[in-house]
Formats: C-alpha cells, sequence, structure tokens
C-alpha cells in the first residue's frame, strides 16, 4: 500500500462506526496491538486495510513502491492480518495460535476470541522487527514472503 492507496474519503473512525459491535471490538484490540509495537498511527487504505509502518522496497524488476509494516483488514467473519514477511516463519507460533488459517502472507481469523491474544501479539512484534531491521538497510529488494 502506497501514499497513493490511503482513503481521503472516509475517516478511520467512520469506518470502524461502520463495523457490527463485536468486529468494533476486535478491531480496536487489533489496532491498540499493532499502535503499541510500532509506535506508529494508524492508516486507512482501500476498501478497509488499516495499516501501520511504512517500508519501502525497489525490486530488481524496477518495480519500487510502500508497504505498510504491519496490517489487518477487519470484516465480518473473516479479519485478514497481513504478516508482510509471510506465515511460514512463524509456523511454530502459528501453531499455538488457536483457530485460523494463513495464505502465503495472511492469517484469517474469523474473531479474536478463536485465538490467543498473546501469541498473536508475538507473531506481529516479531514480523514488524524483523520487516525494520531489513528496512533499514534501505529498499527492500524482494517479495518477503516468497522464496
Amino acid at each position: 500500500m502506497s501514499k497513493e492507496d490511503e482513503r481521503h474519503d472516509i475517516t478511520l473512525q467512520l469506518y470502524i462506526d461502520s463495523l457490527d459491535d463485536e468486529l468494533q471490538a476486535d478491531t480496536r484490540t487489533i489496532m491498540q496491538m499493532m499502535q503499541r509495537i510500532s509506535g506508529e498511527n494508524p492508516i486507512l487504505y482501500g476498501i478497509g486495510t488499516i495499516g501501520y509502518g511504512i517500508y519501502r522496497y525497489e525490486y530488481t524488476s524496477g518495480r519500487k513502491g510502500e508497504g505498510h509494516t504491519l496490517g489487518f483488514y477487519p470484516r465480518a467473519g473473516k479479519i485478514t492480518v497481513y504478516l508482510m514477511d509471510g506465515t511460514a516463519r512463524y509456523s511454530e507460533l502459528l501453531a499455538k495460535l488457536g483457530k485460523h488459517t494463513t495464505t502465503g502472507y495472511c492469517v484469517y481469523i474469523k474473531q479474536l476470541s478463536d485465538v490467543e491474544l498473546p501469541i498473536l501479539q508475538q507473531i506481529l512484534q516479531k514480523s514488524y522487527e524483523y520487516i525494520e531491521s531489513l528496512s533499514q538497510k534501505g529498499p527492500i529488494d524482494h517479495i518477503l514472503w516468497q522464496k
């Protein structure tokens, strides 16, 4: 996600207010967790992605841009947590997380009560620290979650 993807037609608060009560509560919990980890304010992107922190990438193909270091997309029945460095790095912790599914860089959770929040926080902390450490050296030169 880049600056061009930021939402300006709706505030973050209005977006959160549009969610049902349970999803609002889950969203606020994840937002607090990601803000504690990153020290950043949230940015609303696209349809409803909430991101924290920015890293730059520039691939050998010439493609370049920015991505959120931590992010998630709250929607009814499926909260998507984005691990930009991929889920494979966290297989041991994910085994302890609780009820969820994954793809290359997404963790899907129906509701936060299905998972262990301290485990989720550990995963997010490790992901944030890893991406931040790589980005300190300049733009990241490859898609982190792909081998």
